[in-house]
Parts: C-alpha cells; sequence; structure tokens
C-alpha cells in the first residue's frame, strides 16, 4: 500500500503541472484500488502487505513475502498512513471528490488521534484493533531485538505534523485547533527530546522505558531524512509561531550541520548519515531504493518558498514561483491565525 499512496503522491502532482486527463484517471484508479483492497471497513485504517490480487496478507497467510521489511507483515503501522496522508491530499488539490475527502477526513484523524500519543509521538505499528505493538514489559534483548517496531522516531513525527497541517488545510477544515496543537505538541517533543544539544541535528530513535521515564536515545546517528524534514518543519514553525524563537535558531543551528557534515561538496547530494556519526558514509552509494531526494528537494524547496521575500527580484521575475508563493504564504497565514486565537 506504501508504494501505491507513493503512486497516487506522484501521478496527482503531475496532472496537475500538465493537466493531463489519463494521468489523473490513473492516480484514481489507483485510489480506487486501495480503497477497495487495502482499506480495512471493520476495524478503520489500512493494510500495509496485500498480494498482487489486492488479498491482504499477514503471518498466517499462505502467501509468504520476501520484502525486506518483512517483520512488519501483519500490522497496521503509522509510515504507510502518513504517506497516503500526504498522497490523498495530493489527490485532493487536483480532484475534490467527496469520496476522497471523507477517506482523506478520515485519516487525518485516524492518525491524529489514535496513532499520535498525548505524549506528542507516534506509536509506530498497531495490530488490526489499533492497539500498540510494544516490548515494553519484555526483557532487555527482546526489546532491544524489536526496536525496529516499537521506537519514538523523531523524524516521522515533525514530518507528520507538516503533513497533518497540509491536509487540514486542503480539506478546508475551520479553526482546526486540534491538529495545530497536536502538530505542535510533536515537534516540540522531537526538540526536547530528540535534538542534539552538543552538536545539533536530530538523532535518530529514542524509546520510554514507561510513560514516566525521560525518553533515553537508543540510535544517536543523523539520517538524511530526518535532517531534511527538520529543517522544513522548524522553519514552517518560526511562521506559524513567530513568537517562539527557538524554531528559527535550530533551523539555521540544523542548516549548519547539514552543510558541515551532510552535503557532499564535492560530489553533490546528501550522504545516508551525518560524517559526525558515520564517516563510513562517505563511501556509500548516493541512493538506493530507501534513499531518494524525495525529503531533501521537498524540504528544500520549501525553504526557498519560505525565505523568499516578495519584493526580491527572483519573486517578481518568475510567474510560476510567484504562485507557489502565494499559495505556501496562505497557507501559513491559515495557520498562524489559528495560532493567535490559542
Amino acid at each position: 500500500m506504501y508504494g501505491n499512496a507513493f503512486g497516487i503522491y506522484g501521478l496527482a502532482a503531475l496532472a496537475e503541472l500538465t493537466k493531463n486527463e489519463d494521468v489523473l484517471q490513473f492516480a484514481k484508479d489507483v485510489f480506487y484500488w486501495i480503497e477497495k483492497n487495502a482499506a480495512d471497513s471493520e476495524f478503520n485504517g489500512y493494510f500495509q502487505f496485500l498480494t498482487r490480487e489486492g488479498k491482504p496478507l499477514n503471518n498466517e497467510s499462505d502467501y509468504k513475502t520476501k520484502a525486506i521489511d518483512a517483520t512488519e507483515v501483519g500490522y497496521k503501522d503509522q509510515n504507510s498512513s502518513i504517506h497516503l496522508l500526504e498522497a490523498y491530499t495530493e489527490l485532493y488539490n487536483v480532484w475534490k471528490d467527496p469520496e476522497l475527502y471523507s477517506r482523506l477526513k478520515n485519516i487525518l484523524i485516524l492518525i491524529r488521534d489514535t496513532m499520535v500519543t498525548e505524549k506528542g509521538y507516534l506509536n509506530l505499528f498497531f495490530d488490526r484493533k489499533w492497539n500498540s505493538v510494544s516490548f515494553r514489559d519484555e526483557p532487555e534483548e527482546v526489546r532491544k531485538k524489536n526496536y525496529g517496531l516499537d521506537h519514538v522516531s523523531f523524524g516521522h513525527d515533525y514530518e507528520t505534523a507538516f503533513l497533518m497541517l497540509e491536509a487540514s488545510h486542503i480539506l478546508g477544515l475551520e479553526n482546526d485547533t486540534a491538529t495545530l496543537l497536536k502538530a505542535k505538541k510533536m515537534i516540540d517533543h522531537a526538540i526536547d527530546n530528540g535534538w542534539d544539544k552538543l552538536n545539533g541535528g536530530f538523532f535518530d530513535e529514542g524509546y520510554y522505558l514507561d510513560e514516566s521515564s525521560k525518553c533515553m536515545i537508543i540510535k544517536d546517528t543523523k539520517v538524511w531524512w530526518t535532517q531534511a524534514e527538520g529543517l522544513n518543519a522548524l522553519l514552517l514553525f518560526s511562521k506559524i509561531f513567530p513568537e517562539e524563537k527557538k524554531y528559527y535558531e535550530l533551523f539555521l543551528q540544523l542548516w549548519d550541520h547539514i552543510k558541515k557534515y551532510l552535503i557532499d561538496h564535492l560530489y553533490g547530494d546528501w550522504y545516508w548519515g551525518s560524517l559526525e556519526k558515520e564517516t563510513f558514509q562517505r563511501f556509500e552509494p548516493k541512493g538506493s531504493i530507501w534513499k531518494g531526494t524525495y525529503h531533501t528537494g521537498r524540504a528544500l524547496m520549501n525553504c526557498i518558498t519560505m525565505l523568499t521575500e516578495k519584493n526580491s527580484t527572483f519573486y517578481q521575475e518568475h510567474e510560476g514561483f510567484k504562485k507557489i508563493k502565494n499559495d505556501f504564504d496562505k497557507f501559513i497565514d491559515h495557520w498562524r491565525l489559528i495560532a493567535r486565537g490559542l
């Protein structure tokens, strides 16, 4: 389902750019396929793993997947869900369909109110009835073995905060304080618990032994995509909450970290992980199935859009960019107005 969500995301963006009805129809077809096969009509949400024929599978199924993330089979998860949220947001931008509206609103509320904890971080995996997958009560060796299914992913938290604000805005939800407050709680939790106060940047993973304990860092590396999404989120929240100086100050610190440790100034692009923690990344592949320029591209384009002044020559001379900038400003103004009323 994750792959099909990204298919919709790309097709919808291409449809907006080209106005090609065949491309838009292709996106609609994928939407209908997902809703027919992956949606759980009984308990809500979506099944992630399906056969080619569209039949959901779990650990008891005859079909056995050879996917590299096969340990996740049988669970509902936040990652495919947030990217479906993202894809449906993009599709609704070009296709104002009532069923799509309903499904987009449903998944926004599901993520916001079920997947995100009261502390402000996402539980990663759930059973079919939305009980979160946790290994806290297991022996340490079992807990560590299953960190992949049960940890705090700071990057996903503030990425999701951004995606929820986008979805609510495109849906036209008025005075949506619930989404803004939850989104703010998510980025604030990541700052308070996942920010490296010594060298800057967001750590990859944290863990709560129980809800009353302090979030401990279990993976102190700094993968490229979490830093890219951090740039976008920090700058966005500095615009929505300009009185809270921490967002812009951390944005500047993060950009310094990226320039120093992540950008390959000789050959271009970003390393997989920060050289501060993993010097060997200098010699690793720049691209793979899990490393595309999706995160970096969006983050940098959004930051350029937010930082460009309307009295600049660039804004005045580029009509296409002018529309992008004006639309993004309306998005920010929408949430800033709501923030003022909190």
